[in-house]
């Protein structure tokens, strides 16, 4: 199962070819080695953020709380950092792990790691967020906070 995207629009023919896979490949905070396509057939948030960010500060916490419980509902939620400078990401790690459990962690990539590859382009409003349901089809891309329809449309992701 790969992690591609298809545009179903309503006046669209059921054979339009796919959008690109989706990639995503790096090492995270642990120095684990994460792949998108590692989560092949779960529901998958990835979110880009920056550790100056409030706003994706309060994203990042109502987003764990989520993660933690749904985990068990084949949810997965991946964290980039998309500060310029290393120190930041280490810094806003460093703190993760200092006041968060361990079971509460999700992996955490720093997106100018030289190791690191995606293919989702420039990322301008901080945060924002991309939804893959268990096909890997992206359901939402937002711009900015979660609103309080995204959490529905997630929860409905789950199939739960």
């Amino acid at each position: 199962m790969s992690f591609s995207t298809y545009a179903q629009q309503p006046n669209q023919k059921h054979d339009a070819a796919p959008l690109p896979v989706m990639v995503l490949k790096g090492i995270d905070d642990n120095g684990k080695p994460i792949a998108l396509s590692d989560y092949a057939g779960k529901t998958v948030l990835v979110s880009f953020f920056t550790a100056a960010c409030n706003l994706c500060t309060h994203d990042l916490k109502l987003m764990r709380e989520f993660y933690v419980n749904n985990a068990k509902h084949n949810f997965v939620l991946l964290a980039v950092n998309i500060d310029p400078q290393k120190q930041d990401f280490d810094g806003y790690s460093q703190l993760v792990k200092l006041t968060t459990p361990k079971e509460q962690r999700f992996p955490m990539l720093w997106r100018n790691n030289p190791s690191h590859n995606d293919n989702f382009g420039q990322i301008v409003t901080k945060p924002t967020h991309f939804v893959f349901n268990p096909k890997g089809q992206l359901l939402l891309k937002r711009e900015g906070t979660f609103l309080p329809s995204d959490w529905d449309n997630l929860w409905e992701s789950l199939g739960t």
